[in-house]
């Protein structure tokens, strides 16, 4: 099970996987300019939903299709230190029926 954690220092917001920085994954879709962020709907919190559903499910066309639902209904509620488990991601997808 992997451990996605964020939090907010000196550099910004910074997010890891299992330790290690996430990739934001601008090759799929540049949303932000900025980076990730969350605690809101907007362009920082979908390139965080992005970028932790395709590293989550490893399927770039379903994290397409699932990030703005996924952001919306969890990114967007996270607090300024936050973790999430890839249990909990599982069961957030199946309530935004993804």
């Amino acid at each position: 099970m992997k451990l996605y954690q964020g939090g907010r220092g000196l550099a910004g917001a910074v997010v890891t996987v299992d330790g290690k920085p996430l990739d934001p994954r601008y090759d799929l879709k540049r949303l932000s300019a900025t980076g990730f962020e969350w605690t809101y709907a907007g362009a920082g919190p979908a390139q965080l939903a992005l970028a932790l559903l395709a590293d989550h499910l490893g399927d770039d066309a379903r994290a397409l299709s699932l990030y703005d639902r996924f952001m919306r209904a969890v990114v967007a509620d996270l607090d300024n230190s936050w973790e999430l488990t890839s249990a909990e991601i599982d069961g957030a997808l199946r309530t935004i029926g993804g």
